[in-house]
């Protein structure tokens, strides 16, 4: 039989869906016991022959290899996560328990011993050099330009001929004054003759006086006239540039050349309302050159008033330059002592700022707690920073200082005792 009426509500059920319900309301015992039409529990079922005969074809159905392999996989996988469940469990708790042992003891720092010592405060400005005199040599009479005999470039002493302008007439006007004075000369010898005589009445020598102080003022402006065509260096200095060529025509005011005094040289910096304070005039400078040259100077000038806009006061030194072998432009920096002080001198890449945003250095005390010393630059070297506001001897941190906070317990140890290979060796001689 293939299909099956279920009497109860008329719908057609295959066979193994009969067994099901089968053992579902009864086991294969009672099946296989009951009779073929009888009811059980109020409800009506199926022969009972039929219903134990579809039991037991179930029960002797073989089970499919697929299945077999699928519920080995299964038991497979269960028992695996199963495994690695309790494994990770195992590592967490044993991770935090190496967490709660770190926490536990102190942090490590790497901390280096410094010690204060006497060092000169030194104020820094910048600046460049200068020139101490620029000169344009300006025509004083309009005349063509027919000579420049210097080249520029060249060192020239002060009266030294470096233009010179066409006389044109000026030679004849100063010959004609000439003659003019020798005839008034000549007229004042007779008038005085005269007057001796009693010819001439006294009155006429002050006449003829005058006409001989009128000709040889007019002989000296004619010869000034003359002289002024000729253009002279007004100091010792360089021949800088050349302001006109030969043939050009010059006017009175028109620049021939410009001379340049290189000695001495000077050079100007602003100083802040809290650097000007503490510079007088007279007092020593060093000068550092962009060009690798140190020279030292001499204040030579303090602005009294600021410059409104900078709110700064000019300040000008002077440097000797005698065999001019320093320049004009050149980027100076420059150094004043202003006093002394205790300061240590430490690497720059250890500051750092406290929770009120001040600058400072972290150190470690006596009891192994880290503190905080606001500092003070006081100068600054190849080698590092001079500070001042460290005790006179201080266990600064050098490494971890950013992962422990003020007041917390550290452990520390000596920079030194790290430093056992070449390599770090030779960077701690790098920051010594």
């Amino acid at each position: 039989m293939k299909q099956v009426k279920n009497l109860e509500n008329g719908r057609i059920l295959p066979p193994y869906a009969l067994a099901r319900v089968c053992h579902a309301y009864l086991s294969v015992e009672t099946l296989s016991s009951c009779n073929n039409e009888h009811t059980y529990r109020g409800k009506l079922l199926l022969p009972c022959g039929l219903m134990a005969a579809l039991m037991r074809k179930k029960a002797t159905m073989s089970i499919r290899p697929s299945y077999i392999f699928a519920f080995v996989v299964v038991v497979a996988l269960g028992m695996w996560f199963a495994f690695n469940s309790a494994g990770a469990e195992r590592d967490l708790y044993a991770d935090l328990e190496n967490r709660d042992e770190a926490a536990a003891q102190a942090p490590s720092v790497v901390i280096r011993t410094v010690r204060a010592e006497p060092h000169v405060i030194r104020l820094t400005a910048y600046g460049r050099t200068e020139p101490n005199r620029v000169v344009e040599v300006k025509a004083k009479t309009a005349a063509s330009l027919i000579a420049t005999p210097i080249a520029e470039g060249t060192y020239v002493r002060a009266g030294t001929v470096i233009c010179r302008q066409d006389v044109d007439a000026r030679q004849a006007r100063v010959d004609q004054a000439r003659a003019q004075l020798t005839q008034a000369e000549g007229d004042l010898k007779a008038t005085l003759a005269l007057v001796d005589q009693g010819f001439r009445s006294s009155t006429s020598i002050a006449r003829d006086q005058a006409m001989v102080d009128g000709a040889r003022a007019q002989l000296k402006s004619a010869e000034i006239e003359l002289s002024n065509v000729v253009l002279r260096a007004p100091f010792d200095g360089i021949y800088e540039r050349r302001l006109a060529e030969i043939g050009d025509y010059l006017a009175p005011g028109q620049p021939c050349a410009s001379i340049v005094e290189l000695n001495p040289l000077k050079v100007e910096t602003e100083l802040t309302e809290l650097q000007v304070g503490s510079v007088s005039v007279g007092q020593d400078v060093e000068v550092r050159l962009a060009t690798g040259q140190t020279v030292m100077g001499t204040v030579q000038y303090v602005e009294s008033v600021a410059n409104p806009a900078t709110r700064t006061f000019m300040m000008e030194t002077r440097l000797p330059n005698q065999d001019r072998a320093l320049k004009a432009g050149v980027s100076a920096t420059i150094g004043l002592a202003t006093g002394e002080t205790m300061a240590s001198l430490l690497p720059s890449g250890i500051l750092t700022l406290n929770d009120e945003g001040r600058i400072g250095v972290r150190y470690v005390d006596a009891e192994n707690r880290v503190r905080f010393a606001p500092t003070t630059q006081v100068d600054e070297s190849e080698t590092g920073l001079w500070l001042s506001g460290l005790p006179d001897v201080a266990n600064i941190i050098v490494e971890g200082q950013d992962f422990v906070s003020i007041g917390s317990e550290v452990t520390p140890r000596q920079e030194a005792a790290l430093n056992t290979s070449p390599a770090a060796s030779l960077a701690s001689t790098q920051l010594k």
